[in-house]
Formats: structure tokens, C-alpha cells, sequence
């Protein structure tokens, strides 16, 4: 990996001073298809150079960092303060799966990330036990669904959906179960990746994932009296390993009124991650070399390029969590763009609050004056605003969906240059230089930072309470006590 320390960017000068006063309209219009492309086509190799995929720990990731930073720190080193944040954070792999069926066959099965191992080598055997199906509350996502239900020493076999995967696995060891495997829950060939997060690291049940309709079918062996026996083998890994993200900041705009942006650089271990986060990338990418032309904006822009989100959003929440009281009060607004171009996309703008609307409505506004029908939509518990919400820091941001529907290809290895929606690319790019533009030059009706409480309430409630914010947060404990120095910008 190249990167050059923050010190040294006065000597890696290029490309002219800016001279022309900065407006929403003109940023919005330097924003281009062809140069979106551009991005995501280098993103697409390196991921094709390096196994596959671009995902945190692995050389994809690092050759992703170097083609950001070339970008940064040479080509726009005049117009920016770019730095290079090291954290630490728990990588893992599976190695190595295999289930052997009932009749002794070899079931197509697929891992999830943070996967517990089996015993080694013969793997884990035992009599599979159904858990009651239920689509409504999730099944076995609560202890009382677990009543009567004897696992010792088998395996439990669970339909995925509602609740985190990790929750069911977490009672299944509880329960005494020796593994177990997971029922996909969309028909067809096609399994969704998925994190059972580091902080789960040997506090659930081992997994295998199988097709919605190989397992509907051992349900139904199960249901008629059958006793059927499977083996479930994982060979997985889990390790400490220090990675890096990358902060840029504009020299012009007042360092007490900063205006972020953030999009994840990592994928999947699964695919390339073009989508999923490439299109946020490439639109903050742009955004950096589109407002470097430009002067007179009163308020800094602030970009982030977060590492291993993909592993339980930890880069951003070490960044947010290591910031001084002093320089949180100096973040005015957070934009977060993930997943900004899947091929049959939502126009989702993400706020809970009047708050995170006064930041936010300008990408409505603007997509609305394009001719598109935005919709609100609440914040979830899965991308990189969660730790800036932590803080009390207002925030908005873009989301075009994950689902099938939206994106058949979110967490596999279709996910590469064919699946994006260039048109929904570059509108959502083109509002995000629009809003940063207009907070850029004033801050106006934007309220200060929240300190009375970590995260303010909004019509979930009860769903997405204080406690639940703190589980996810805690993914990234780690991350903060490597003693690394806090970022001052």
C-alpha cells in the first residue's frame, strides 16, 4: 500500500488553484456518468485482480485504498488535507464448508461471514430438529419458541428472515444445539451473504446455509416421522488485523463548521461490491474532484472512505467514537451514500427527525426537481451513519435498496460492473455535489449537535431502542482500544 503522511501534501501540489465561486447547481453539473464509470470500472479490476472481491483484510481492499489515495493525495493534494486512519478489527474467513445430507449426498451449502468452526476434521454430526416456522416474528429468534424443542447434541435446522441470523444461532448453542442450518428464505439458487458480526466470534452455533427449497424439503421428511442425520463441516478462521481508512478534508471553508460524507470502500468477501459500496464511492470520488474546482464556499467538506463495513461497520464507528468532544461539535451535518445505483432502484432519503430532515431535504429537493418521487425513510442499524447518530451528529443520506427486487445481485458475486443503474447513479450523485454545495456554503437552520442523547428517538422506537444501538456499536470495541491517536480532522 502507498500512502504519504498528511505532512508531506504540500509537496504532492497539483492541478491549478480554484477561482470560480461555487454554487449547488454547478457542482451537480460537474457530476458525469462517464467519470462515475470510470471509477467503477477500476473498482471492478481491482476486485477481478485480487480473488474476486475488495473486502477488508485482503490484498482487493488495500489496492482499493491506493487507488482512492492516488486520487487524494496526488492528483488533488492542493485542494485537500488527506490522511490515512489505521484501526483494528476482527477479520474472518471460512476456509473451508461441507454438508453431507441425510442419504449420505453432498448438499450445496454456503457460509456466512464470522462463521464459528465445527470440530476439526470430521466436522459436527447429528439428528436435525426442525424449529416452528414463523414469518411473522422470525423463527427461533425467542427463547419461548425454543420451548419443548430438544437440541442437545443435534442440529437445528431454521428458516432465515426477521431477526438477525445471529440471534437464532446465539440460541441454538444455548440450547445445546452442535450446529446448525440455516433455510434460506427466498426460492431459488441465489444465497444472500450475510455478517454474523466479530462480536459473535464463539458465541453461536456453527452454520451452513441451504437453498429455501432443500431445506423446505427436509422439513417436510421431518414433519412425516423421518429421523434424518447430517454432518456439517467449517473450517473458519477469525484474527485481530490492523486495517486502514482513508479522511480527506477541504483546505478552503471554516474548520468549526464541517460538512461530511462518507461512503464504505470495502465488499464482501463474496463479489466485487460495485453496488454495494462502489456507487457511494465513486459519488464522493467525483464529488472531491468536481468541488476542488471551485472557491468561495464558507464551511468545510469532509470525505471519508470507510473500512470494513462489511465486517460490522467498524471503520466509521472507530473515526466517530475516537473524535474529541471539541471536533464532534464541529461535525454540522453527516451524508452517508450506500448503495446508490442498484438496477431497479428505490429513491430513498434517510432521516428519523426534523433534524436529520433539515440536512436531508436537500436531496430531496433535488430529486424530486428531476422527476423523481423520493421517499423518508427511517435509519436501520446496518451502514456507516450509525456512529455518527452515536455522537449526537445530524444526518441524511441516499439508499436505492438491497432487496431482490431492488438488487438481485447485493452481496454475490454478480454484484460487479453490469449491476448498476447508471441513470439512478448519477441522479443520486448529482443531488449528493447538490446538497453538499448548498451546506457547503451556509449552515444556516442546521441545529447543533445532539449531546442529551446518543441517539434521538424516531417512530421506531421500541425497535430501534438505546440498547440495540449500543450491540452494534460494540462490533467495533475493539477498534478503540488499539491506542491509536484520535483524528483531528
Amino acid at each position: 500500500m502507498k500512502y504519504n503522511s498528511a505532512l508531506n501534501l504540500g509537496l504532492l501540489a497539483a492541478g491549478a488553484l480554484a477561482t470560480e465561486e461555487l454554487t449547488p447547481e454547478k457542482l451537480a453539473a460537474d457530476i458525469h456518468t462517464d467519470k462515475l464509470q470510470n471509477v467503477l470500472w477500476n473498482l471492478n479490476k481491482i476486485a477481478r485482480d485480487n480473488g474476486g472481491n475488495r473486502a477488508f483484510g485482503l490484498p482487493g481492499y488495500n489496492a482499493s485504498l491506493d487507488f482512492v489515495l492516488e486520487r487524494m493525495q496526488t492528483r488533488f493534494a492542493k485542494h485537500f488535507d488527506t490522511f490515512v486512519q489505521p484501526f483494528t478489527h476482527i477479520f474472518a474467513s471460512t476456509l473451508d464448508i461441507s454438508l453431507t445430507g441425510p442419504d449420505g449426498e453432498d448438499v450445496r451449502v454456503d457460509t456466512l461471514q464470522y462463521n464459528n468452526p465445527t470440530d476439526l476434521p470430521g466436522g459436527n454430526t447429528g439428528e436435525l430438529v426442525a424449529l416452528p416456522v414463523d414469518d411473522v416474528r422470525g423463527s427461533a429468534c425467542f427463547a419461548d419458541q425454543w420451548e419443548g424443542v430438544d437440541v442437545v447434541g443435534k442440529i437445528a435446522l431454521i428458516k432465515r428472515g426477521t431477526c438477525a441470523i445471529a440471534d437464532k444461532l446465539r440460541l441454538a448453542k444455548n440450547n445445546g444445539a452442535v450446529a446448525a442450518v440455516l433455510i434460506h428464505n427466498v426460492p431459488g439458487d441465489r444465497i444472500t451473504a450475510a455478517t454474523l458480526s466479530a462480536q459473535n466470534v464463539g458465541q453461536i452455533s456453527p452454520v451452513g446455509v441451504v437453498t429455501l427449497e432443500q431445506g423446505t424439503a427436509w422439513q417436510e421428511r421431518l414433519a412425516a416421522g423421518e429421523t434424518l442425520e447430517v454432518t456439517l463441516i467449517v473450517d473458519a478462521v477469525a484474527e485481530p488485523r490492523e486495517t486502514w481508512q482513508i479522511i480527506a478534508e477541504t483546505k478552503e471553508g471554516d474548520p468549526n463548521n464541517v460538512i461530511m460524507v462518507g461512503a464504505h470502500l470495502d465488499s464482501v468477501q463474496q463479489g466485487p461490491g460495485i453496488n454495494d459500496d462502489g456507487s457511494g464511492t465513486a459519488a464522493i470520488l467525483e464529488l472531491a474532484g468536481a468541488i476542488k474546482k471551485y472557491k468561495g464556499f464558507k464551511n468545510k467538506v469532509r470525505f471519508g472512505f470507510w473500512g470494513a463495513e462489511e465486517g460490522g461497520i467498524a471503520g466509521s464507528q472507530h473515526y466517530a467514537r475516537t473524535l474529541s468532544e471539541e471536533d464532534a461539535d464541529k461535525l454540522r451535518f453527516y451524508f452517508n451514500f450506500d448503495m446508490i445505483g442498484s438496477p431497479t432502484p428505490y429513491f430513498h432519503v434517510y432521516a428519523d427527525t426534523e433534524a436529520h430532515r433539515a440536512g436531508g431535504q436537500y436531496l430531496f429537493d433535488y430529486l424530486t426537481e428531476q422527476g423523481h418521487a423520493p421517499e423518508w425513510v427511517n435509519f436501520a442499524t446496518n451502514s456507516d451513519y450509525i456512529g455518527f447518530l452515536n455522537i449526537g451528529v445530524q444526518a441524511s443520506g441516499l439508499f436505492t435498496g438491497s432487496d431482490f427486487a431492488q438488487d438481485p445481485c447485493y452481496h454475490i458475486a454478480c454484484d460487479d460492473i453490469d449491476n448498476i443503474n447508471w441513470d439512478a447513479l448519477t441522479v443520486n450523485a448529482k443531488a449528493a455535489a447538490h446538497a453538499v454545495a448548498q451546506l457547503a456554503l451556509s449552515v444556516e437552520g442546521l441545529p447543533p449537535r445532539e449531546t442529551t442523547n446518543v441517539n434521538p428517538q424516531s417512530k421506531r422506537g421500541v425497535a430501534r431502542s438505546l440498547s440495540q444501538w449500543a450491540r452494534v456499536a460494540s462490533e467495533a470495541e475493539h477498534s478503540a482500544s488499539c491506542g491509536h491517536a484520535k483524528a483531528t480532522i
